[in-house]
């Protein structure tokens, strides 16, 4: 009996210092003034910022919904679980509001400007050739089964498949609520270590992939950063990947080039050109985004969590097939030996304490 009582004290402390971050009376104001602006009759002139207010005023009222429950659901277990008649079948219901209220804590890290936002994840191989875009692949697969899991959405904007194996680059977008904030901390290289299946000599071999996470952004989210049609510079060719006959036949695949910067961005996953157009404008609008994240250096203090860029010297993750079995983060020191669940997109161990890491 001590033992529930001692569980709904903590449960009870915690719910009040997530109160005492989040403060309830600013998100209701916060959500009188979203549902203002949803009333606006010119709200629809302007459909995808329509659509974006109307996702944060759900959002907002939900998390309002969810902790006003959360306080109701622990104030009632407090006053059952002081008498004995009524504790039975108890225990059940504190690992639920525990289940819970961890969620709702961990949602309070996801506070950056954008993480709410859909995620667009590139990851390219290293030097090592195929036994590198064997391990950039098998790092693509970790992520689709982890998104998966979650129920998130997603869709291979562009590939570059490897010549004997694998892949030399993959970008594909994840749609999900918070997919950003989630995945934001993947951003770096990723390193292996095991016996190549490529090599006669079964030898040891250690490889590197490199991840890169963007926010999806809109129009409506960077008004600042204006794309010119001047400053476009469109290719067009035939789709690479397998997609039928319709593929090899017609130009659908986009290579645009923006001239001011030079960032090169490609799309080919559609089967009709304008889709593929529209795709490459997204990616190029969030490079164009990193690429002003890079030069605000004091922008980026201010974020705290909210950008990190990628590179090469930033290494997050060893994970050792050979001649142990160890994946472990470089950042949170969190570890674990089951490296094969690791690989099948069991990571929210690890995304969940960068999460917490980066948010204090």
């Amino acid at each position: 009996m001590q033992d529930l009582r001692q569980q709904v004290t903590e449960l009870e402390a915690k719910m009040q210092n997530l109160l005492s971050s989040i403060s309830l009376t600013d998100k209701k104001t916060q959500l009188n003034a979203l549902e203002a602006k949803t009333l606006d009759p010119a709200l629809w002139e302007n459909p995808e910022a329509a659509k974006s207010l109307l996702q944060e005023f759900s959002d907002t009222k939900q998390e309002i919904e969810q902790m006003e429950t959360l306080t109701q659901e622990i104030s009632l277990l407090k006053e059952l679980v002081q008498d004995e008649k009524t504790q039975e079948g108890l225990e059940n219901e504190i690992r639920k509001t525990q289940s819970a209220l961890e969620k709702l804590i961990l949602k309070s890290f996801l506070a950056g400007k954008y993480d709410k936002k859909n995620a667009l994840v590139s990851i390219h191989a290293g030097q090592g050739g195929t036994e590198a875009m064997d391990w950039a692949n098998m790092l693509l697969r970790m992520y689709l089964r982890f998104c998966q899991r979650r129920d998130w959405e997603t869709h291979v904007l562009d590939t570059t498949a490897g010549e004997e194996a694998g892949v030399k680059s993959v970008t594909f977008k994840v749609a999900g609520a918070y997919a950003y904030g989630y995945l934001k901390g993947e951003s770096g290289t990723h390193r292996l270590v095991r016996q190549s299946p490529f090599n006669a000599d079964n030898l040891r071999q250690t490889s590197f992939a490199l991840v890169e996470v963007l926010p999806e952004l809109t129009e409506v989210d960077l008004p600042d950063i204006v794309i010119k049609d001047e400053d476009l510079d469109w290719q067009f060719f035939r789709a690479s990947s397998q997609g039928g006959q319709n593929v090899q036949k017609v130009s659908s695949a986009v290579r645009l080039t923006h001239i001011p910067t030079k960032i090169v961005v490609t799309a080919q996953s559609e089967r009709f050109q304008e889709q593929n157009r529209k795709n490459a404008l997204d990616l190029l609008r969030s490079k164009l985004w990193l690429l002003e994240e890079l030069k605000a250096d004091e922008t980026k203090k201010e974020l705290k969590g909210q950008y990190r860029p990628a590179s090469w010297g930033n290494q997050i993750r060893s994970y050792v097939l050979h001649p142990y079995k160890m994946v472990k983060d470089l950042r949170t020191e969190v570890e674990t030996s089951n490296s094969e669940a690791v690989l099948d997109g069991e990571i929210d161990e690890f995304i969940e304490a960068e999460l917490k890491l980066s948010g204090h």
